[in-house]
């Protein structure tokens, strides 16, 4: 047995001459249609669909006098150790021409399956699309900012539990002091920052409302001591 490596994965092995003879519901030098197991996901699809970039992966395993074997499953389809819900953008971009996303998935996972399966243009328009998104987001960001007058010990529990994006920007001494117990108090002026996240779900804006104002409901808590 002869096993074909890329990219760190076994993609194929020579199989026995009457497996190889069950690949794509019949004889595989013959078939229109192909078969293919993408991690246990299965799809359909034709060979002239598949064979639309000469230089791919996909090109080379459904070609009738491909060098090129691999594994079959019961059914006879083809075995491609990959993960099979991003297969699915993969095969409709060879079909269509354009690149078709679910909201729930990422440009980087698709970039990943077309650099294995060498789809160079696919590759290409993927990373425009994420250097795009990534500039939009850039410049659609902005920051919230809390300034919070504090004394000593409230401004060290302050500090401590920042949390959810909040950062320290600046610390200002007001000049005054004030007696609390037994000891002599100095007051702050806290200035701090948090990023707001580029959302276009209201549900996640209405979240970062509710962590906004996690500071002056703190400084409420806190009050002035006189």
């Amino acid at each position: 047995m002869t096993e074909i490596i890329k990219n760190g994965c076994i993609l194929s092995k020579n199989v026995p001459e009457e497996e190889t003879s069950k690949t794509c519901n019949g004889d595989a030098k013959k078939s229109t249609w192909i078969n293919l197991n993408v991690g246990g996901k299965l799809y359909t699809t034709t060979r002239f669909t598949l064979s639309r970039y000469p230089s791919s992966f996909l090109f080379t395993l459904c070609q009738p006098d491909r060098l090129l074997e691999t594994d079959v499953d019961e059914t006879g389809a083809f075995l491609i150790d990959r993960d099979g819900k991003y297969f699915a953008p993969i095969l409709n971009y060879l079909r269509y021409g354009k690149l078709i996303l679910n909201k729930n998935i990422e440009e980087e996972a698709i970039l990943e399956e077309a650099e294995f399966y060498g789809l160079t243009d696919l590759i290409t328009l993927l990373k425009q699309r994420i250097a795009d998104r990534n500039m939009q987001r850039q410049r659609s960001s902005k920051h919230v900012y809390r300034v919070i007058q504090c004394s000593e010990d409230e401004l060290t529990q302050m500090i401590s539990t920042l949390s959810d994006g909040w950062k320290f920007e600046q610390l200002v001494s007001t000049g005054s002091q004030y007696t609390y117990g037994a000891e002599d108090q100095t007051e702050f002026i806290c200035v701090f920052s948090r990023k707001c996240p580029n959302v276009d779900d209201p549900s996640k804006d209405q979240q970062f409302d509710r962590q906004a104002k996690y500071f002056e409901n703190r400084q409420n808590s806190f009050g002035r001591r006189t």
